[in-house]
């Protein structure tokens, strides 16, 4: 049963950000990989905004609070957060906080 949960998106519906990022969609020089997750029955706007500076992959992850019932939906509105994400800050989201 456990591996038609994993392969139907199925289970608790607990929080679970570790969910497969997806496609790159490339921005600006930059890649924002959509990484929605299930919680509750819906699925949270979370991705990944990726780039190389400096001969080196820095990498950060974005989560919104917008929920959505198909995790398609999510993904694309993750495109559209990231994209805002890079046009509002840049380089700048990789600055050590």
């Amino acid at each position: 049963m456990s591996f038609l949960k994993k392969l139907f998106g199925g289970g608790g519906g607990g929080s679970s950000p570790a969910e497969a990022k997806g496609e790159a969609t490339e921005y600006k020089g930059y890649n924002i990989r959509p990484a929605p997750y299930s919680e509750g029955g819906q699925y949270k706007t979370a991705g990944y905004i990726e780039k190389t500076i400096d001969g080196v992959e820095k990498s950060y992850r974005f989560v919104r609070v917008d929920s959505h019932t198909s995790r398609d939906a999510a993904a694309d509105f993750a495109v559209i957060k990231g994209k805002q994400i890079i046009d509002e800050q840049g380089d700048r989201i990789f600055d050590a906080s």
